[in-house]
């Protein structure tokens, strides 16, 4: 009689995990988060409810780590490292760079339906809108707080600018654009976003010239 190996637990669990995240994400995004349940996503992820309870709390948590996840493959198939802010010391070429990325994930129908959905329920669920803040917006943000930071350090923002606060001239409009549907979302926008917030809409002044100094005889 041949021994058959043992069934990998890790490779199911992984499989299951896998399932559950692709279940959740489908399901809000098909019929809203308040008719998104435990039992319908274990339905739908041929796991049973109990597998899903074991490793998550809630339908919350569960939906969270998915969107999560979900970001992190998105970045990973597009070539990028997930949830990064590159620094090579060009700051406005940078957040133009992760700027556009951001839009490329916001369009892409495996992030939009579930990001909005989501976001829709955080709006009326308080207990939702600070996890989505505290789990998934709050880290990302800090990232560019991170980035600005740096650039205080290389004089490109001044030192008396408050990174958090100062974030919020390009990630909050974009946000408010694409969640309220006001305007078309693409590099152009968020290109000129960056150029406005780093420069501002006052008219540039130009550089003052040298005074001349006193004429001196030949």
């Amino acid at each position: 009689m041949v021994d058959k190996p043992a069934p990998d637990a890790t490779r199911r669990s992984e499989k299951s995990r896998r399932a559950i995240y692709d279940a959740a994400l489908a399901l809000v995004g098909e019929v809203g988060y308040p008719r998104t349940t435990v039992e319908g996503i274990a339905a739908r992820a041929g796991v049973g409810k109990q597998t899903i309870y074991r490793w998550w709390s809630s339908k919350a948590d569960v939906l969270l780590e998915a969107f999560l996840d979900l970001g992190e493959q998105v970045a990973r198939t597009a070539g990028q490292e997930p949830y990064a802010i590159p620094d090579t010391g060009d700051l406005a070429a940078d957040l133009k760079a992760v700027l556009r990325a951001t839009v490329d994930e916001l369009l892409d129908p495996r992030f939009e339906v579930p990001s909005r959905a989501l976001a829709a329920e955080g709006l009326v669920n308080e207990q939702v809108g600070r996890e989505f803040v505290s789990k998934l917006l709050e880290p990302q943000l800090q990232l560019y707080v991170a980035r600005l930071r740096a650039a205080q350090g290389t004089g490109e923002v001044r030192g008396d600018v408050d990174p958090r606060i100062a974030l919020e001239l390009f990630v909050s409009p974009l946000a408010q654009r694409w969640l309220q549907r006001t305007g078309p979302i693409s590099y152009d926008y968020t290109d000129t976003l960056v150029e406005y917030a780093l420069h501002g809409i006052a008219p540039r002044r130009p550089a003052a010239r040298p005074a001349a100094g006193p004429a001196r005889r030949v």
